[in-house]
C-alpha cells in the first residue's frame, strides 16, 4: 500500500502546473530520499544534468557540495542513501536568458511547488535541514538577507515547535553563531548553505570561505547528536 509521502511523490512527478501556466521548463520532478531520513536538503532548482542523472546536485554543484558535507563527517554515498533531498521547485527551469547558469525560478513557480515542499517537510519530519542558496534560504529568513549574514549561523526549534505551517516560522527558533550543547536533542536544526554552482563565485572568496568553514563546524557538532 502506497504510504503518504509515495503518493506526494507521484503527484510531484505528475505534475505540470508550471509548463500549463506558459513556463518553458523540463518537466519531471527530481527529489531523492524517504520518511527515515534525519538531513533534508533543499536546494533551488534542479540542473540540466540532475534530470539527465535523475538525481539531486549531480555534476560540479553536487561535487562542491558533497565534499563541505565530507568536512562534516558525512560521505555522499552515506547521505544519499540514508538522507532526503529535494528543492523549492522540483523541475529544471532551463537555462539564464544570459546564457550563465540557470533560470532563477519565479514566485509563481515557486508558489505552484510550495506545496509538496510542506508536504515532505512534514511527512519526512527531519531533525537537521540544510537549505542551499538564497531561494531556499530565504523559505526562513527575510527577503533582503545577504548570505554573509545567514552562512556560518544555525537556527534551532525546539521541541513542540515545528508542526504544520510553522516549519517555516523563525520567530519560534533560536538563532546561533556556535553549537549549543546545552539545547534540547530532541530539537531541530536548519543551517543555511551558500549554492554550490560553479556559476557562484560567492563561496571561492575567503571572507566567505571562512563563514562555509564555520557553518561545517557546526553541522559537524550537531551530526553527532542526531
Amino acid at each position: 500500500m502506497m504510504n503518504q509521502l509515495e503518493q506526494v511523490h507521484r503527484e510531484m512527478k505528475a505534475c505540470r502546473r508550471c509548463l500549463e501556466a506558459g513556463y518553458d521548463i523540463a518537466p519531471g520532478a527530481i527529489f531523492s530520499g524517504s520518511t527515515e531520513a534525519e538531513v533534508m536538503i533543499i536546494g533551488q532548482a534542479p540542473g540540466l544534468t540532475e534530470v539527465e542523472a535523475q538525481r539531486p546536485f549531480n555534476a560540479s554543484s553536487g561535487r562542491r557540495l558533497f565534499a563541505w558535507l565530507e568536512a562534516a563527517g558525512w560521505t555522499e554515498s552515506d547521505f544519499r542513501k540514508q538522507h532526503y533531498m529535494t528543492a523549492v521547485t522540483k523541475c529544471y527551469p532551463g537555462k539564464h536568458p544570459s546564457g550563465r547558469g540557470d533560470r532563477v525560478p519565479t514566485s509563481v513557480e515557486q508558489s505552484f511547488c510550495r506545496s509538496f515542499l510542506e508536504a515532505e517537510l512534514a511527512l519526512v519530519r527531519p531533525r537537521l535541514i540544510l537549505p542551499v542558496g538564497g531561494l531556499a534560504i530565504k523559505l526562513w529568513f527575510p527577503a533582503s538577507i545577504r548570505l554573509r549574514e545567514v552562512i556560518g549561523r544555525a537556527a534551532y526549534f525546539p521541541p513542540g515547535s515545528w508542526h504544520g505551517g510553522a516549519a517555516f516560522d523563525l520567530s519560534r527558533a533560536t538563532v546561533v553563531d556556535t553549537f549549543d550543547a546545552t539545547l534540547s536533542a530532541k530539537g531541530r536544526w536548519l543551517v543555511p548553505l551558500p549554492h554550490p554552482s560553479g556559476a557562484s563565485a560567492w563561496p571561492n572568496r575567503p571572507r566567505n570561505r571562512a563563514l562555509i568553514d564555520k557553518a561545517l563546524a557546526i553541522l559537524a557538532e550537531i551530526r553527532q547528536v542526531l
